[in-house]
């Protein structure tokens, strides 16, 4: 149920906090008072589009807030959840308004900041306003056809149709991705010759370094060698070389030795000298020797190399990618030697799935021809009821072209106010006083099943009285047994019936225009019966204290 409304500088109202009761709850008072905005808040609070213009004047900003006591929250919480607000805390729902003359206003669900998308899907869940130009579930054909279902003991049957279906669309899904994965006959072509490709290769991934050394090494190798034969040469071949020189050298500290013995360490030091200037000539016509000019080989390690660049240009940045990807094409192509099985695999189970879905759809068909039988003459009494003594009421159930979200078929609630005139869907009905009873007479007979837990009822006594005011009352009391049930009225015989009454009122405080909503109760309650039965005379009085027994 809806707990508290607090509206804060909308409209003519300033501040108001309502403390709402369970059941029916009339909202009574002078033309002009403010009950739209009642009404209007509770709009705003479920998503419709707000104007800057209903601010009250004076103010920036008007705020409204909205709790709501749910027993069973789970539904609404797997929602919030899923849009990342908090869910209820121990089934309290706190939706929260601002509407700003200055900036962009803010929505809020239960503390958390959302769009106004999620107070439309919220509102659609909680509450019903039946009135002119406003939204009303039962308009939609998805929602009648649930209604019927729910109706018609059918929601079981309902149930199995739907996992049928959803195991049939978790297949599909499973087809297409295993063939997204697989690929067709193209493209496994395609991959064995890209395999191919990599594999004939037989590359190691060290390989590419090793080529590119000897590859530098091989076109270079006439100059390596001759600047290795000179420096071999002027170390010891040439006329004038250094060995020669070195030579000399030796054999003057050897004669130094001679004469002066303390020069025996540098005679070692230029014994080493030479010694190391042996080994270097040689290791220098060593190289010289082995840096071969081989134009077959430097071809050859060309190729080789362009091959991989043209590898890496097709498959990956490097031979690493190269052969991961070479990897991939084992793996794809291997996939295709089971295909034809999973394939069939999945066929067997998507033959059955079909089965179960189609077994389902037709018990659910055959549950909602009965039931719709039933609710047509449930909601034909409660029509006659209502005043409409003559009037057409009929459920269609469409056949689909394809099985749909709802089985084989649809549902559409036909309506035919008077005699004479054809069968119209109900959405197509003009009249906001029809509208509203049509739905009352609907939700009556479906009090049960109805999951939306606020009802609220704007004008419905337009264009009735006496005793068709009594039965609307009566109906609207044996409503509020299974929903929170608001209704706007000027007929006092509905008004009556309801299990609290509140007025609202215009009243002028410091030159300001401002609106009230208050409860009557007791002496008070008969005063405004009376008073919208035409006056507090006695007659009216006394009319009004019949009336609240009932």
């Amino acid at each position: 149920m809806l707990a508290t409304l607090k509206i804060r500088n909308l409209a003519l109202v300033e501040e108001l906090t309502w403390d709402l009761p369970a059941g029916f709850v009339a909202i009574t008072g002078e033309t002009g008072a403010g009950k739209s905005v009642i009404l209007g808040a509770l709009k705003f609070l479920i998503g419709e589009r707000a104007d800057r213009g209903l601010v009250r004047h004076g103010a920036t900003m008007a705020t409204l807030e909205a709790v709501f006591h749910l027993p069973q929250s789970k539904e609404l919480d797997q929602l919030l959840e899923e849009r990342g607000v908090d869910p209820c805390d121990e089934g309290t729902l706190i939706l929260r308004r601002s509407i700003s003359t200055e900036a962009a206003g803010r929505q809020f669900v239960n503390g958390s900041p959302c769009n106004v998308t999620l107070l439309r899907e919220l509102g659609e869940r909680l509450i019903d306003l039946h009135g002119p130009h406003d939204h009303q579930s039962l308009f939609s054909r998805s929602e009648q056809t649930l209604l019927l279902d729910s109706f018609s003991g059918a929601l079981m049957e309902r149930t199995h149709y739907l996992e049928a279906r959803k195991k049939i669309s978790a297949l599909l899904r499973e087809q297409e991705e295993l063939l997204a994965g697989v690929g067709n006959a193209q493209q496994k072509e395609q991959w064995a010759q890209e395999l191919e490709e990599i594999s004939s290769a037989d590359f190691r991934l060290e390989e590419e370094e090793e080529l590119i050394a000897r590859h530098r090494t091989a076109a270079q190798g006439k100059r390596l060698s001759e600047l290795a034969a000179l420096a071999a040469a002027r170390l010891s071949e040439d006329e004038v070389n250094v060995a020669s020189v070195l030579a000399e050298v030796t054999r003057s500290v050897r004669e130094l030795v001679r004469l002066d013995p303390q020069m025996e360490k540098e005679l070692g030091e230029v014994d080493l000298l030479s010694e190391q200037l042996q080994g270097l000539s040689r290791r220098l016509a060593n190289y010289s020797d082995s840096v071969e000019l081989d134009q077959q080989e430097l071809l050859q390690l060309e190729e080789r190399l362009d091959l991989f660049a043209k590898l890496k240009r097709k498959y990956g940045a490097t031979l690493s990618e190269v052969m991961e990807h070479g990897k991939k094409l084992e793996e794809r192509l291997a996939s295709f030697a089971d295909l034809e099985e999973r394939l069939a695999s999945i066929e067997l189970r998507m033959k059955e799935a079909r089965k179960d879905q189609q077994a389902a759809m037709k018990q659910l068909s055959t549950r909602r021809q009965q039931g719709a039988k039933k609710l047509i003459t449930a909601i034909t009494a409660a029509l006659t009821d209502l005043g409409f003594r003559q009037a057409g009421f009929q459920i269609a159930l469409e056949t689909l072209a394809e099985p749909g979200t709802h089985g084989g078929e649809e549902a559409d609630f036909l309506f035919a106010p008077n005699p004479g005139e054809p069968l119209q869907p109900l959405r197509m009905i003009a009249s906001s006083g029809e509208v509203s009873r049509v739905m009352l007479a609907l939700k009556s007979a479906m009090a049960h099943q109805d999951r939306v837990p606020l009802l609220v009822f704007d004008e419905i006594d337009a264009n009735v009285g006496g005793e068709i005011a009594l039965r609307v009352g009566a109906k609207m009391k044996e409503l509020g047994k299974e929903h929170q049930v608001l209704c706007i009225t000027h007929l006092p015989q509905v008004a009556a019936a309801a299990a609290a009454q509140f007025v609202v009122e215009k009243e002028v405080r410091d030159g300001r225009t401002s609106t009230s909503l208050h409860v009557v109760e007791g002496k008070k309650r008969e005063e405004e019966i009376a008073r919208m039965l035409g006056g507090a005379s006695d007659s009216a009085l006394a009319h009004a204290k019949v009336l609240l027994k009932g």
